[in-house]
């Protein structure tokens, strides 16, 4: 597993499985889990200034990840 804060797996460690059967079950939840690991990456190539992003970018990027996460969460929720 990444070093990476914030993956998914991390983040809500008590839903690894339901995650992963997620994942195989639902494109949908597929497809946010997706652009959570990669807007994440994005966070993270910014925040160690891999690839250095303005601000707001990065202030953007974070909101985003934040968006999908609270949108993954609620699926977890009601699964």
């Amino acid at each position: 597993m990444s070093n990476t804060p914030h993956e998914l797996a991390a983040e809500f460690p008590e839903k690894r499985e339901q995650i992963q059967a997620l994942k195989q079950s639902d494109a949908h939840f597929a497809k946010l889990a997706d652009s959570y690991h990669d807007v994440n990456r994005a966070v993270h190539r910014a925040e160690t200034n891999v690839e250095p992003v303005g601000d707001q970018a990065e202030t953007d990027l974070r909101k985003q990840r934040a968006a999908l996460k609270d949108e993954i969460w609620a699926m977890l929720s009601k699964a």
